[in-house]
């Protein structure tokens, strides 16, 4: 991640921020808006909305030629190398949740409805007993967590599936054929738990569950302070559930899931990536504008995506609901334990549309962005708000970011340390210096500048309060 290193200087004694650099009085009238420069806000968010998404379609088409090699081959070597082809496939779409929240292409086809492909792509938790087989019991891996109460794939006549057989799933019925139409039966149910495609549907299927304790001997998950892994990443899925004895056997239908769910994946983020292109009907009328009341309405689609991202998504969702109740089924990417780079990378697509900046994503896992192909240098918020006169509000901004990155970083330092974020969230780990505790705080912080931000241009309300029913100024709030 990249920062504007001399506007982060110049706050950087202010990481106490509310107080330091304060924000500009609400009584002061909005400054006229500046057509010309919100017209270069307006082209620079969508130019790296196109980038981010290009890279994650062409990681997407990585992780599916790793997992062709994977289903010829299926050795031990060429599993991690799939693992390790979704794990860096997460890097740049991380960066595009940032888009949402705003009607654009990942959640609408018209800029109008809610009817994106967003929750084929990455929707979760998944309801894992749907797929393949599970491991129950009574504390963090319940029938409830685990199961769904109803589907659309024809498992159990559509109705539950609590885990409890082995083989009353998608997998484990042949009859079934696995296929396109197949999984775009997703997140039918009442509670959207049955998921069944998108990212995280491949992740369980290559990792499994998160079974394994700290000596790596397999647990039946029925003490929750067991059930993590801190000598080794996520599930630990055997090499055997990929080699196939016969046609269809449960091998063989695994490698068969995986490639019609990457191959959807696949389309669903060009699908996405086609509305930024440069002609596209979305990308046009975003960019478009002939009043300041036009140039109005798409800042503050922009200000909300990064408002919303930060409190409600990630602060909430994505963290909050983990960490108050330590439930590991309920962190993001609970198979692989890559949940610390999700925090970062949703984090960081906020600053990139703030910065005006995407430097790309990190092929090699090493926190570093080294693929900067379509990398953007561009005009953002901040340049915005300089122009027009706000400086204080741009001050308050660098430093809030700046906390939330300081945060994001101790979750991902504990992670790669052995700590991962099923582990950080358990109870005796939390305290008020826990990393995650501290981002959730700053990213609520971070979202109240975004919204001083919207009010401070004369714009409406950027911060979906609807969007999470966690209290993110209380990490240890149940939601």
């Amino acid at each position: 991640m990249t920062m504007k290193v001399n506007q982060l200087a110049a706050c950087l004694a202010a990481v106490s921020f509310l107080t330091a650099c304060g924000s500009d009085d609400d009584s002061t009238p909005a400054p006229a808006i500046n057509m010309e420069k919100a017209q270069l806000v307006l082209n620079t968010n969508a130019d790296i909305a196109l980038a981010a998404y290009t890279d994650a379609v062409a990681t997407a088409e990585a992780l599916q030629t790793a997992l062709a090699a994977f289903r010829a081959e299926p050795t031990a070597a060429n599993l991690e190398a799939a693992k390790k082809a979704w794990l860096v496939s997460r890097e740049p779409y991380g960066q595009t949740e940032v888009y949402r929240f705003r009607n654009s292409p990942i959640d609408s086809t018209d800029y109008a409805s809610e009817d994106g492909p967003e929750g084929d792509i990455n929707a979760w938790p998944l309801g894992e007993a749907l797929i393949d087989y599970v491991v129950t019991n009574s504390t963090d891996f319940t029938a409830k967590q685990v199961g769904v109460i109803a589907n659309s794939a024809g498992i159990n006549q559509d109705g539950a599936v609590d885990g409890s057989s082995q083989s009353n799933n998608i997998i484990g019925t042949a009859s079934i054929e696995i296929n396109a139409d197949l999984l775009a039966n997703t997140a039918t149910a009442s509670d959207e738990h049955d998921v069944i495609a998108g990212y995280h549907a491949i992740e369980f299927l290559l990792w499994g569950q998160d079974l394994n304790t700290t000596n790596q001997n397999p647990t039946n998950g029925a003490d929750r302070d067991e059930a993590v892994n801190t000598a080794a990443t996520g599930g630990q899925r055997p090499l055997s559930d990929f080699v196939s004895n016969t046609v269809n056997d449960a091998a063989d239908r695994r490698h068969q899931y995986l490639a019609v769910a990457v191959q959807k994946l696949i389309d669903d983020l060009k699908a996405v990536k086609a509305g930024w292109e440069a002609e596209a009907d979305y990308r046009v009328a975003f960019t478009s504008i002939e009043t300041p009341a036009q140039a109005k309405q798409k800042l503050t689609e922009i200000l909300t995506g990064m408002g919303t991202l930060s409190e409600g998504e990630l602060a909430g969702e994505r963290m909050q609901i983990a960490y108050s109740s330590n439930s590991q089924e309920d962190e993001h990417s609970c198979f692989s334990d890559n949940t610390h780079r999700d925090v970062w990378l949703n984090a960081e697509g906020v600053s990139n549309s703030y910065y005006g900046e995407y430097a790309g994503y990190d092929s090699d896992l090493n926190g570093t962005d080294d693929v900067n192909t379509n990398a953007v240098e561009g005009y953002g918020i901040d340049d915005y708000l300089r122009e027009v006169g706000l400086d204080t509000l741009a001050d308050e901004a660098v430093a809030a970011l700046a906390l939330t990155e300081t945060n994001y970083t101790a979750i991902d330092t504990q992670a790669r340390a052995d700590m991962p974020f099923d582990v950080l969230i358990m109870d005796e780990n939390r305290n008020a210096n826990n990393p995650v505790a501290k981002t959730i705080i700053s990213l609520n912080k971070q979202s109240r500048v975004i919204q001083e931000i919207a009010t401070g241009l004369g714009l409406g309300d950027v911060v979906d309060e609807d969007a999470s029913e966690c209290n993110t100024q209380d990490p240890n709030a149940e939601c």
